[in-house]
């Protein structure tokens, strides 16, 4: 308390926000000097997570105009989208560019529903606190469907499973993010619009398709590469019946001349 006492107001709220951070999580984020005493340990938790700014959309022309659902991530992926973990684990750092999805890694364990829950009920009760953390956890519902979007992102480095269970993490973000919406014109918004943008190319859309019909199955992939290999056949035959036909001609002797009378 005596040091606390020889701080000014700034140093003593800053310490305070350190302490109550690592009596809360061992191993969460910092957070940056003169932001003021939370309002509640929560929210110098939630503040811990929402470091730095959200990223600014460089081509708003690729923003699509409607307020379509984001596709799952399996979807995204075979429309050639990639996914890599955010430089940051901040969740304001998520962006879309040139066709790269970037994502903060997310640990999940016994604790995570409980945490997420309470933030967003934190957000929902505090007016002013915002819905970053509601959002997160929107956009996160989204791109997850099943276990196969959770196995997905778990190889490349966004979701840190201690759960065990890929179905388990599904349900997790399926389940708290139930009547929660993401609020409109936010950056995750539009990372949202801008990704749907880049998905609904006609040649992502083509290419999505054909490997949801012809790739998923190694028996459709095998028929896939019969047919063509039969294509090709008979391309092959066509053209050597036509060169046969031409060179056979080109090779006859010419006709005799009639004799004379």
């Amino acid at each position: 308390m005596l040091m606390i006492a020889c701080m000014d107001d700034g140093q003593s709220e800053d310490f305070i926000n350190r302490m109550v951070l690592k009596f809360l999580a061992q191993s969460s984020g910092t957070l940056p000097a003169g932001i003021g005493l939370g309002l509640h340990p929560l929210d110098v938790f939630r503040r811990s997570m929402l470091t730095g700014k959200h990223h600014k959309i460089r081509s708003p022309q690729d923003i699509e105009d409607d307020n379509a659902i984001i596709r799952s991530a399996v979807e995204l992926y075979e429309a050639g989208i990639q996914f890599k973990p955010s430089k940051t684990l901040s969740l304001h750092d998520i962006r879309f560019r040139r066709g790269t999805l970037s994502m903060p890694t997310v640990s999940v364990d016994d604790s995570t529903e409980y945490m997420f829950l309470n933030m967003m009920a934190f957000e929902r009760l505090h007016a002013g606190a915002g819905n970053d953390v509601t959002g997160y956890v929107f956009f996160m519902d989204n791109i997850i469907d099943s276990a196969k979007d959770v196995a997905l992102l778990s190889s490349k480095g966004i979701i840190q499973n201690a759960i065990g269970s890929d179905q388990a993490v599904a349900k997790l973000f399926n389940t708290i993010s139930r009547d929660v919406v993401l609020e409109p014109n936010s950056a995750l918004d539009a990372v949202q619009r801008q990704v749907n943008g880049y998905f609904r190319q006609p040649w992502n859309m083509w290419r999505a398709n054909l490997i949801h019909t012809y790739f998923r199955s190694p028996w459709a992939f095998l028929s896939l590469a019969a047919a063509i290999f039969l294509l090709g056949m008979t391309i092959m035959q066509t053209v050597y019946t036509v060169l046969q036909f031409y060179g056979g001609d080109s090779n006859s002797p010419p006709p005799s001349a009639p004799s004379p009378m």
